[in-house]
């Protein structure tokens, strides 16, 4: 199989889809391989696409609901790598709301790594604690809580 040359435009694009993809809630699974390699924290790799799959299933049982502001991304690039920072908002399947900048929850940044015109490589990294349920272990969010 002959690799087919992309350009970073292209490689930005497919990247940026998919994020406009999971905000409106739309199949994105044709964007990636069939043998990617996904990422996501406390969950771990998931490879191929029957893992993958499942990942985003298990995803949707913690998450409602949740947008990315698109238009304040960091896109940096080099070769076939895509990094996308960013931050979004949404709320939990049991009604907790989360905003970057407001709530612990929402920054974050993925590790694109696009060939062939599809997702060869997605590493997810925020913190997933989007009910701020986990705040007791760290003494500066605990002060936090305190002081409310």
């Amino acid at each position: 199989m002959n690799p087919t040359t992309m350009t970073d435009e292209q490689r930005k694009t497919i990247a940026l889809e998919y994020l406009r993809r999971l905000d409106r809630g739309q199949s994105f699974f044709e964007l990636f391989d069939d043998h990617a390699e996904v990422y996501f924290p406390k969950w771990g790799i998931a490879t191929g696409r029957a893992a993958f799959e499942k990942l985003f299933a298990d995803l949707g049982t913690i998450v409602a609901r949740f947008k990315h502001d698109l238009a304040y991304l960091n896109v940096i690039q080099q070769g076939d790598t895509v990094v996308v920072e960013g931050t979004s908002y949404g709320a939990t399947q049991s009604g907790v709301e989360w905003r970057a900048g407001v709530t612990h929850a929402g920054r974050w940044t993925d590790v694109f790594e696009i060939r062939d015109f599809k997702i060869q490589r997605c590493f997810i990294y925020l913190d997933p604690d989007y009910e701020g349920a986990d705040t007791q272990r760290y003494p500066w969010l605990a002060e936090q809580q305190a002081r409310k």
